[in-house]
């Protein structure tokens, strides 16, 4: 077989691959490529894991990982799984002379804040894309507490796996009310498409570029979510 025989069927496989992607995003291929890039991810990056976790474990003094139970995709039944969602820690445990933590400002130093503004501490969450806990597009998982103050609409936000990033966080998102948020979340899982995560992953890009931080070591970002009373 000649070379360009052979140039021929790749580039072929590549537009079938490409064509098929776009048809069947939702069904199949968009849980294929989140398998396919979170690996590689891990692959490529896991010299600056390596490097994380042990600067982390020093300026933390400890554990470097920070890991969360949070609601994920609804299963069967229509209930959300709840799993481990895992970052890099960016405060540390320090506390009072009474045992009790200290607030929020005091325990993010210098590290931390470095971290949260290059979305750095991030980075492990690729490992709960890799085994399907979450997708790299979808809403952003929030705390299991949220679940009960949702409406009926909002609960649909779980009716696809959370993501590393989504639609709200590209759109406004600390500008953005609960009700807003929760409404692009819902509008999302409504219109998935290889396109529309193409371009949020690239005003993803954007805004970290611009050290705008995507989420926070829990949803401190923004108020309490306390339900949909005024």
């Amino acid at each position: 077989m000649e070379w360009w025989q052979i140039l021929l069927i790749v580039l072929g496989s590549l537009l079938l691959l490409f064509v098929f992607s776009i048809v069947f995003y939702k069904q199949f291929f968009k849980r294929f490529w989140d398998i396919v890039l979170s690996g590689l991810s891990l692959i490529v990056l896991s010299p600056i894991l390596l490097i994380l976790m042990v600067v982390g474990a020093i300026a933390m003094g400890g554990n470097p990982f920070f890991t969360q139970k949070r609601p994920g995709k609804k299963d069967r039944n229509g209930n959300e799984r709840i799993f481990k969602l895992i970052k890099f820690r960016t405060m540390s445990n320090k506390k009072d002379d009474s045992g009790n933590l200290l607030p929020d400002e005091q325990r993010l130093n210098r590290y931390g804040k470095f971290l949260r503004s290059t979305s750095l501490d991030e980075l492990p969450e690729l490992l709960n894309i890799l085994i399907g806990n979450m997708s790299i597009i979808g809403p952003r998982p929030l705390l299991v507490q949220y679940l009960e103050r949702y409406n009926e609409e909002q609960r649909h936000r779980h009716d696809v796996r959370p993501g590393l990033t989504g639609y709200a966080q590209c759109h406004g998102r600390n500008a953005l009310t609960w009700k807003e948020k929760f409404k692009m979340d819902v509008w999302y899982t409504r219109h998935i498409s290889l396109f529309g995560d193409i371009k949020i992953i690239f005003e993803t890009v954007f805004s970290v570029f611009k050290r705008e931080g995507i989420s926070s070591e829990s949803s401190a970002t923004m108020e309490e979510f306390m339900g949909n009373g005024e």
